[in-house]
């Protein structure tokens, strides 16, 4: 499904996602293209590829995983949510694991590896990521302060990354809704 908004495109592959997320980008005068989770969106012509939220193990999205390896390899723009950050280090190489207790609050705080901010976010989840398992192209983003676990990854030369938790949290904090600016900068 298109949401016409701008001359960019994106595709936002479908994994659950919240319909807030397609009005951040429509807000931002970008049009989104709504995929289902198991298309091949590599083959896509678009400005970057948004990977959404959802359920469930993302070890169980191999196809979702194969596909964004596609496009990662083109350097296409990629922004993971949730689930979707979970996804792009599966096809980045890392590993994830489930939490013993899931994040699920709109509360949760992370703090922005290398600064001193601290943001109040919204999350979902009840999966991370290995941050001993990023291979040496990617950092840690973000930190849960409450658990110490993985809550963002960065590629450090290339156009990736991903949250754990949600930039456009409604009702609650939108503090971090700059990560959909820093991604709508990166798009070709």
């Amino acid at each position: 499904m298109l949401h016409k908004k701008g001359n960019k495109k994106i595709v936002l592959v479908d994994c659950g996602v919240k319909n807030n997320i397609i009005r951040a980008f429509l807000e931002r005068n970008i049009s989104v293209l709504q995929v289902p989770q198991d298309y091949n969106f590599a083959t896509e012509d678009s400005s970057g590829v948004v990977i959404s939220n959802g359920p469930g193990d993302p070890k169980n999205c191999s196809v979702t995983i194969e596909n964004t390896k596609k496009a990662m390899s083109a350097n296409t723009p990629i922004l993971g949510i949730c689930l979707g950050s979970q996804i792009l280090a599966l096809a980045s190489g890392a590993d994830t694991y489930k939490l013993k207790y899931g994040h699920r609050s709109h509360n949760q705080p992370v703090n922005e590896m290398g600064t001193r901010r601290c943001y109040i976010t919204s999350q979902n989840h009840g999966y991370a990521i290995n941050s001993d398992s990023l291979s040496e192209d990617w950092r840690v983003w973000f930190v849960n302060d409450n658990d110490g676990t993985n809550e963002g990854i960065i590629h450090i030369s290339k156009p990736f990354f991903g949250t754990q938790f949600h930039p456009e949290a409604s009702p609650g904090p939108d503090d971090t809704e700059f990560i959909f600016d820093m991604f709508v900068r990166a798009l070709k």
